[in-house]
């Protein structure tokens, strides 16, 4: 049985680690999320960062400042929930 990403540090270390960027600013917003969230982050918030991780640093950041918004595949609510999360940590 696959534990849960809260169940397993492993887990949450690596998705600590994929989210370091080479924009200093995505990194900031991370770092709070993190320490904001992190505890409580369910396997549908991990696997919507997962995707946003996906992008580029230049995309993730226009998502992150708010200079647009989710399209297409990254228009769901999970991904909307998480980026929130992010904009406000």
């Amino acid at each position: 049985m696959e534990l849960s990403h809260q169940a397993d540090p492993h887990k949450r270390a690596r998705l600590r680690w994929r989210a370091r960027r080479g924009l200093l600013e995505n990194d900031l917003f991370f770092e709070r999320f993190f320490r904001r969230h992190e505890a409580d982050l369910s396997d549908d918030d991990v696997a919507s960062l997962t995707v946003l991780l996906d992008l580029s640093d230049n995309d993730l950041m226009d998502l992150l400042m708010a200079r647009r918004e989710p399209r297409d595949e990254l228009d769901t609510a999970e991904i909307r929930h998480v980026l929130t999360l992010l904009r406000t940590a």
